[in-house]
């Protein structure tokens, strides 16, 4: 039993360890700029690591679906896509609430946000499309297909065309070129907790996501 297990205790120790010491690890002042609200780097990133890999599971299995025909590629795909649309919404809320202290404003029209909204929005119509047929063999094909073009849309709206726009959020023009966040901007023992929480943050939704497909499986052939 514990052979099995080992990952989901390490996936509690590592979340137990980041939403502890997230709050009382030393963090730079970095001349008032982002004082306490650095913090939001062990919760906010996180969620957009994890769902890229998320959605990078989800895309793996389905076009895997489109050559074998297995119910259970389809199954893994749709429940990778639903999580990795979780962490979308956790990832936006938590950057919303980082922007209303950095910027002002839960929301400015950045050009970050924007892209973010755009794709969430394409992900939300992949439920839509598959929800929308009652073949169930049609529904798999064709959101397999709407998987692959939705994950090659994230790429544009979320990590490239934000960079050709002027953009408070890191990474943007005038950001200095960095990707996300200036790595002065982080002390060893910053790192200590954000690595942890990288790595977390991703088990947890791994673990949710192989939860959610027992049960679909146990339905399934419930009804066979």
């Amino acid at each position: 039993m514990m052979r099995k297990s080992w990952w989901k205790i390490l996936t509690f120790v590592l979340l137990m360890w980041v939403c502890t010491m997230g709050f009382i690890v030393d963090v730079p002042n970095l001349d008032g700029r982002l004082q306490e609200s650095i913090r939001n780097l062990f919760f906010h990133v996180p969620m957009w690591i994890g769902m890229m890999v998320f959605l990078s599971i989800s895309v793996f299995f389905a076009i895997k679906y489109l050559r074998s025909q297995k119910q259970i590629d389809d199954i893994i795909s749709l429940e990778f896509a639903r999580i990795g649309l979780y962490y979308s919404f956790l990832g936006l809320f938590t950057g919303m609430i980082w922007a209303n202290y950095q910027w002002g404003a839960p929301w400015s029209g950045d050009p970050k946000q924007i892209g973010t909204a755009i794709a969430i929005l394409i992900y939300c119509a992949y439920f839509v499309v598959r929800g929308s047929m009652t073949d169930m063999d049609k529904s798999a094909k064709v959101s397999a297909v709407y998987n692959i073009f939705a994950y090659c849309m994230l790429f544009p709206t979320i990590w490239i065309l934000p960079r050709f726009a002027e953009s408070l959020h890191p990474g943007g023009q005038g950001s200095e070129g960095n990707p996300a966040l200036n790595p002065n901007d982080t002390t060893d023992y910053m790192k200590l907790v954000m690595i942890p929480a990288f790595i977390g943050w991703s088990m947890l939704g791994v673990w949710i996501a192989t939860l959610r497909i027992r049960v679909k499986l146990l339905i399934e052939n419930k009804f066979k």
